[in-house]
């Protein structure tokens, strides 16, 4: 199995409303890398969720449930999901939509490349990456943010939105207190969780996923998101480059170091 030589990986799929969709996505994931465990991270869902999540739980001693009080955002369910993995002793902890919009039946290879990387994103604007059933007009608004991004902070990746992510233990410890659990609705966080590994040193590479529209449910992404997630990310880059200035106008000061007499 492609998860087998990693260590204990950890599947972690935050839920609100999602009744229709948790019973297929932990059959896909069970079936795809059946010695990994999942982790229902469910912020108290009003139809049921957290309900269905504990019959599966108990049904399966792979799945497990992690029931928060409320509906806070995508990022505090990660960061409290993240915490709840370090403390049991994963060796790897995975991001995973329920919604069926990322496919359980690439996730080997994700962990695969983890193999020889720090950090895994499953990426839509890679070569051989693909998105379905999206409009134009998102599929350039989530091309232009990537663009953006890299050009407000420098990120060598291609889709820093992207939520379908494989990290090493230690990437995680070495990041998880440099992200806020909120703004940007939540979904900042696979922006800061990049960011920071990047910053840090650790090795980020990419893989080609298919990304699929859900079919049932309602999505959680709006207009609103994607432009407070843009405007935290120019005053990121806003104060990294102020930085980068500072540092370069420091050295200018300095002058040249050596030479002879």
């Amino acid at each position: 199995m492609a998860e087998a030589d990693l260590g204990k990986v950890l599947v972690i799929i935050p839920t609100y409303n999602e009744v229709d969709n948790v019973d297929m996505i932990t059959g896909r994931l069970r079936a795809s890398v059946p010695e990994a465990d999942i982790l229902i991270a469910d912020d108290n869902s009003p139809d049921g969720t957290g309900e269905r999540a504990d019959e599966l739980a108990a049904e399966d001693d792979h799945i497990k449930v992690l029931h928060r009080k409320g509906k806070e955002g995508l990022s505090a369910a990660y960061l409290a999901s993240f915490r709840w993995g370090l403390e049991r002793g994963y060796d790897v902890l995975v991001e995973f939509d329920a919604d069926g919009s990322h496919q359980p039946e690439q996730l080997p290879q994700i962990l695969a490349a983890l193999r020889n990387a720090d950090m895994v994103k499953g990426s839509r604007w890679v070569k051989g990456g693909s998105v379905v059933n999206w409009p134009k007009s998102r599929e350039l608004l989530s091309r232009g943010g990537g663009v953006w991004t890299w050009l407000m902070l420098g990120i060598p990746v291609k889709d820093v939105t992207g939520g379908l992510n494989a990290f090493r233990a230690d990437t995680l410890r070495a990041i998880i207190d440099d992200v806020e659990a909120g703004g940007s609705g939540g979904y900042g966080i696979q922006r800061d969780l990049t960011w920071n590994a990047y910053r840090k040193g650790f090795r980020i590479v990419e893989v080609p996923i298919e990304f699929r529209e859900r079919e049932r449910g309602d999505s959680k992404m709006g207009s609103d998101v994607v432009l407070e997630a843009l405007k935290k990310t120019t005053q990121m880059g806003a104060k990294y480059r102020a930085g980068q200035a500072r540092d370069l106008a420091r050295r200018f000061r300095r002058g040249p170091r050596g030479g002879g007499r």
